[in-house]
Formats: structure tokens, sequence, C-alpha cells
């Protein structure tokens, strides 16, 4: 009995770890390569997705982002605007409701930001480091 105990509190603790470890994820900001943006800080990206600024170091930027459940947006979120999603709902709740803002356009997931980011040198979107391709520039790699 104190075996299977043993062996079920092993296999409880496996999961428990492995999952912790899977849900740590990076998330990268990117940029057109025709951006003029080289680098930014997550303080500058989060006023940039948060509506309260429309540059980030003389450059102009549109965020992109990605539709409330996707994992990448919820680890961007918390990351770099330091907001859970009802938190960020209640900001742009507020926003509208005032008429002082509106939030970003949204795309369904990481190939999609790269997509409209590749597309055009003022968007500023986030994915997963794995979904980055050479068609965009990475600015800012958030752990």
């Amino acid at each position: 009995m104190k075996i299977i105990k043993r062996l079920i509190s092993s296999a409880v603790a496996a999961c428990l770890l492995t999952g912790a470890t899977a849900s740590v994820a990076d998330i990268a900001i990117i940029v057109n390569p025709e951006s003029g943006l080289s680098s930014a800080n997550a303080k500058q990206v989060a006023a940039a997705f948060l509506g309260k600024r429309g540059s980030i170091a003389g450059v102009s930027v549109t965020p992109i982002d990605q539709e409330e459940g996707q994992a990448s947006r919820d680890e961007f979120y918390t990351k770099v605007v330091n907001k859970n999603a009802s938190q960020l709902n209640a900001f742009w709740s507020r926003l509208i409701f005032t008429g002082k803002g509106m939030p970003p356009d949204q795309v369904s997931a990481d190939a999609e930001v790269v997509e409209v980011v590749a597309d055009d040198p003022e968007m500023i979107g986030y994915v997963s480091p794995g979904a980055v391709d050479d068609s965009v520039r990475v600015i800012l790699v958030v752990q």
C-alpha cells in the first residue's frame, strides 16, 4: 500500500511539474523589417497596446492584437501589460464608453499576426517565438 501511495504521489508531482513548465512561454514582439524601430522595452510596448501612445522612440506603430482565448494573447497581457483578461476588458470598456479610445484590431492566431506585420511597416504585434520567420523582425523577447 505504501508503494502505491508513493507511486501516485510521484505521478502527481511529475504532472504538476510538467504542467508548470509547459505554461511558461516567451513572447516575441515583432515589427516589419522596414520599420525604423529596432528595439523597445515592455513599458513602451504596453503603452502602445493600451492606446496610450502611437509611437515608440519616434517611430509610428499600430498594434495588432490576437483574439481573446489565444495562448499568446494571455501570455502577452500577463507578462507585458500586467493585466488579466477581465482587467483588460474593464480597461477597454471604460475607454470605449467615454469615447477616449478603441482596442487594437484583432486576428485569430500567431500566423496571422506575422502576415499582417510583414505587410505593413507600421504594425507591431506579439507571437510565440516559434512563429517568427524572416518576414518580420523581433524587437523584444519577454520571458
